[in-house]
């Protein structure tokens, strides 16, 4: 189980590690977390992670289930969620794509999002292809550059970025995917910008390939990316770069959507 990050310069500890709670009880999604997995994920004694959640509670971020114990996202925190939909929402700007990709490449498609140095998988959906592969599944989370959809988010960034991205994820890249490191990343980086589309050739799961197309906002900054996996058989060229082009045109439509939203999220801002 990996640590949170609960390290901070005095001052603003406290906000640091109840803000590192409130993402733990949001990644434990409708399950909920118990008191027990926080402090085990955060490191943190259990006094601290009472105080710090009671805090939350008063704030209306978290709630805990009179039943179960547990904690989960509360109102507040979708209401903070709907605020930044127009602005963030690519889930819901993005779904039908999605939909359709899987529809035309019968394979299974993905939307990813950015989260700082991680890609996060929104959604799946799963084409009438009869094998299918299983690589990502909705909510997990890579490293940037891991990944078809992570790897494009990686490329389609600056180099200072790059480099500032891959020094701060060589700890976990080392720990959960030692097949990687910033060298290969560098060159993967290189390919796909080349190629005009990033390819997983089976890194992460045995015979399973993925294409992946970036999704930028109008102010050129990376929102996520469109992603389509298959066994290795069905991703050899020239049909690769076939769904490629189907995902290049389905992010161009969204981005269409997200330049149109961005004046909205302005004047809410």
């Amino acid at each position: 189980m990996n640590k949170l990050d609960v390290s901070a310069v005095s001052g603003t500890q406290s906000v640091d590690r109840a803000l590192a709670l409130l993402q733990a009880v949001g990644h434990g999604g409708a399950q909920g977390m118990s008191l027990s997995d926080l402090i085990a994920k955060s490191g943190l004694g259990k006094p601290t992670v009472r105080r710090l959640m009671l805090a939350l509670i008063r704030g209306g971020l978290v709630e805990q289930d009179s039943a179960t114990r547990l904690y989960l996202l509360g109102e507040e925190s979708y209401v903070l969620g709907t605020l930044a939909t127009p602005r963030h929402g690519l889930l819901e700007i993005a779904a039908d794509a999605v939909v359709r990709l899987a529809k035309a490449s019968g394979d299974t498609a993905f939307v990813n999002m950015r989260r700082g140095s991680t890609a996060v998988c929104l959604h799946r959906e799963e084409g009438a292809f009869p094998i299918r592969t299983h690589a990502l599944e909705t909510g997990a989370q890579h490293p940037l550059g891991i990944g078809a959809g992570s790897l494009a988010m990686l490329s389609a960034l600056p180099d200072a970025d790059i480099e500032m991205l891959l020094t701060d994820n060589a700890d976990r890249l080392a720990a959960d995917y030692p097949t990687y490191d910033a060298a290969l990343l560098r060159s993967d980086v290189a390919a796909t910008r080349a190629r005009g589309f990033a390819l997983n050739p089976g890194r992460i799961v045995a015979g399973s390939w993925g294409v992946g197309v970036a999704l930028r906002r109008p102010d050129g900054s990376v929102a996520g990316a469109l992603s389509i996996a298959a066994i290795d058989s069905r991703m050899q060229p020239p049909r690769d770069a076939e769904m490629a082009a189907l995902l290049t045109r389905e992010a161009r439509e969204i981005e269409l959507r997200l330049a149109r939203r961005m004046p909205l999220a302005a004047l809410q801002e």
